[in-house]
């Protein structure tokens, strides 16, 4: 049996991160926390969530962080370089959680609580 690696991103406080990890324990998972307010955003990894989901879903329009920007850098944010540099500045910005799931040699990368996406990977 291949084994799995999770990394869960995001915000301690964040509620569907909370309800993210629950739901990782609930099922028996192993997850590994990476602390966006603690850590950082790990810019290694952004390019890889940008090209597996890109660079909108990322960015989370609706959020507080998003709706307290200038409207000038809010509407600055038109590809991958201006958007990464957005998130790596003001982690809160980012859509979360974000969950890279490494299983037999692929890394599949989520955004949100899509619990049906992680019990398609789980079974892969």
């Amino acid at each position: 049996m291949t084994t799995s690696h999770i990394t869960l991103y995001g915000i301690p406080n964040c509620d569907t991160v909370k309800k993210a990890r629950t739901w990782f324990t609930d099922n028996g998972l192993d997850v590994v926390f990476h602390d966006f307010k603690k850590q950082g955003v790990p810019a290694d990894r952004v390019p890889h969530w940008m090209a597996a989901v890109g660079y909108d879903k990322l960015i989370n329009r609706q959020g507080t962080t998003w709706r307290k920007l200038e409207p000038n850098v809010q509407t600055g944010v038109q590809d991958e370089a201006s958007a990464s540099a957005l998130m790596e500045a003001q982690p809160s910005v980012i859509k979360r959680p974000v969950v890279e799931w490494q299983h037999g040699g692929e890394t599949h990368v989520s955004v949100g609580f899509v619990p049906d996406q992680w019990l398609a990977w789980r079974g892969a």
